[in-house]
């Protein structure tokens, strides 16, 4: 190359490779997850051809996780966050503490000794920021119940990795010796803190970190954003969601202590204060898409293919760990804490994988000489094979629910006679799974966001049969004791389209706020209904277009839309003007009127 640009190549190529095998992943009906780790593969060190910058590469990823936990806090509230601690604290805690027994008893058994075992246990309990927010995303789940257990249980998890992380160079220091203090925090090495020392400052490190975002943040970050925005540069007000959302994760690392991933969340759940951070998530949306890809992509770079040949059962054990120990500890610790099958069910399968904690956990256990290389090659191994089969994951509970809920309903007592309020929200839900309409010659709304809620008000008020399709359980819910037929699921399913009686609907329309999204749906509608009257949304010129090229006759296009409501506007105040004109000087002919 005429220049030496390794940050350039690297995301060129990976962005590249990511893009192509995505594609063919998705073409295949699998996971594009599988893709981007593929190419990741493809440009590590491990196979031939050009090898990316390992460095630049997670550095780049850890921005990815950055701005998706930037993204999760702005749709998350303090209340919200409280609201789950019951569970999410203690069912943390004692599915990292499952977890690290079995990494421990597997890395004894290998013959390692104790503490290069608990390293590797605990590089075993922690799940991917990435992976499973990505999962409660695909599966709309963020804002349900569980999508908040999950993204508060992930919180705890990340909490106990950075205190693990500060402690483990003191747990080296005094194994070879030294004081045990930690040279990388200089308050520690200055006072020469001793192991609880260190656990008292970096708890009062972070409860500080909490505090100020709380109660400074909270009314700072709202009114900068205020601020911005009212300047009317819509390139400044990027701008200024991507300077809040870095700069305070990097500050709360470098200040603080706390993970760059924490450090984003707080930022995000302080500006979901704000009125304006609806528009703040969208304008930080594709950033984080592509940088999450590279996420992916260097999780890929990781992986040693060689260690399939040489550490076979050992590599095996490790990921019946991550995906089955795990799960189940997590199923059975929810379920212990009354909350329903479901439930368990989505936590279980949300943590059976391991991600960027474990890689930072690994590497440093064996740079400080507390675990062996061979630990650190399988903690690798394991995590892009769990993160490759996450999807399956999900994929079999969902199969195995029914089976589930009939053993422990047969199992349960006999003179149980009365549901609790989760009960009655479980089976709530637990029947919209299988409703579906009888009706016919109806009209089926996808998304009852503001549009789809609008159109829905105006149909009931003519009398006109409607059915909803809404993936959120708390509006379908509400929606639903209103007496509206509603189904609860994606829109772009077959089967939910089915239940929602598609084959003898009249009009079908899509108040999605996503093109592609709409693209599926009408896929799916056009096989199954060919004659059926499909309205469509589109936020734009290109979308619209996308669209029409679909074979979509009517859609209604926003910006169009707002200049005829402008137009008819006008017309009416002209109208009127010359209405009064009118009467004042009936005998002027309307022609002279300016």
């Amino acid at each position: 190359m005429p220049h030496d640009t390794p940050l350039i190549a690297t995301i060129v190529v990976g962005l590249c490779l990511a893009f192509l095998f995505g594609a063919i992943a998705n073409r295949l009906r699998i996971s594009p997850l599988v893709g981007y780790l593929l190419a990741g593969v493809l440009c590590g060190p491990y196979t031939p051809g050009f090898v990316a910058d390992q460095e630049l590469t997670l550095q780049l990823a850890e921005i990815g996780v950055i701005l998706l936990m930037f993204g999760v806090g702005l749709h998350f509230s303090v209340k919200e966050l409280l609201s789950v601690k019951a569970i999410a604290v203690p069912g943390a805690l004692a599915q990292i503490f499952a977890a690290t027994v079995l990494g421990t008893g597997l890395g004894l058994i290998i013959g390692w000794d104790l503490t290069g075992s608990v390293t590797f246990g605990l590089a075993l309990s922690t799940a991917s920021t990435v992976v499973l927010l990505r999962a409660m995303q695909e599966r709309r789940l963020m804002e349900t119940d569980r999508g908040r257990i999950a993204v508060g249980w992930l919180i705890v998890e990340d909490l106990v990795m950075v205190l693990t992380l500060v402690l483990m160079p003191a747990i080296a220091g005094l194994l070879h010796g030294n004081s045990g203090t930690v040279p990388s925090d200089p308050i520690a090495s200055y006072l020469g803190l001793g192991i609880t020392g260190i656990i008292v400052l970096t708890l009062i490190k972070i409860a500080l970190f909490i505090a100020l975002m709380l109660v400074v943040g909270k009314r700072v970050v709202p009114w900068v954003l205020e601020v911005i925005s009212a300047s009317g540069s819509r390139e400044l007000f990027r701008l200024g969601v991507l300077a809040i959302a870095l700069g305070v994760a990097f500050g709360a690392a470098n200040l603080f202590g706390v993970s760059l991933a924490l450090g984003a969340f707080f930022a995000g759940m302080v500006m979901s204060e704000s009125e304006l951070s609806h528009q703040a998530a969208e304008e930080s949306l594709p950033l984080r898409d592509a940088f999450a890809v590279l996420f992916f992509v260097s999780v890929g770079m990781l992986f040693d293919p060689m260690v399939l040949i040489n550490n076979p059962l050992s590599l095996l054990a490790t990921l019946l760990i991550i995906m089955i120990g795990k799960s189940a500890a997590a199923f059975f610790i929810v379920r212990a804490f009354k909350h329903p099958t479901g439930t368990a069910l989505t936590i279980s399968a949300s943590l059976a994988q391991i991600g960027e904690f474990s890689f930072i956990l690994a590497g440093l256990g064996v740079s400080l000489k507390l675990m062996p290389k061979e630990a650190q090659d399988l903690v690798l191994a394991g995590a892009i094979l769990s993160i490759l089969f996450n999807p399956l994951v999900f994929i079999g509970f969902e199969k195995l629910r029914p089976f589930i809920e009939r053993k422990l309903g047969a199992k349960q007592s006999p003179d149980v006679t009365e549901l609790t309020k989760e009960d009655d929200e479980y089976h709530t839900i637990k029947s919209f799974s299988a409703y579906a309409t009888s009706l016919t010659g109806h009209t089926i709304i996808a998304g009852y966001g503001e549009v789809g809620s609008r159109v829905a008000e105006k149909l009931l008020a003519e009398k006109c049969p409607i059915v909803v399709i809404e993936n959120a359980e708390k509006p379908a819910i509400e929606l639903r004791e209103t007496g509206v037929e509603v189904i609860l699921g994606n829109a772009a399913e077959k089967e939910t389209l089915n239940r929602a009686g598609l084959a003898d609907a009249q009009c079908l329309i899509l108040a999605l706020p996503y093109a592609f999204e709409t693209a599926r749906v009408i896929a799916q509608a056009s096989q199954k209904n060919p004659g059926l009257h499909i309205i469509a949304r589109a936020e734009s010129v290109v979308e619209a277009d996308y669209l029409r090229d679909l074979g979509i006759g009517t859609i209604i296009l926003a910006e169009e839309e707002i200049a005829r409501g402008i137009l008819e506007k006008i017309a009416e105040n002209n109208a009127g003007k010359q209405e009064k004109l009118t009467e004042t000087s009936p005998e002027e002919p309307l022609s002279s009127i300016n």
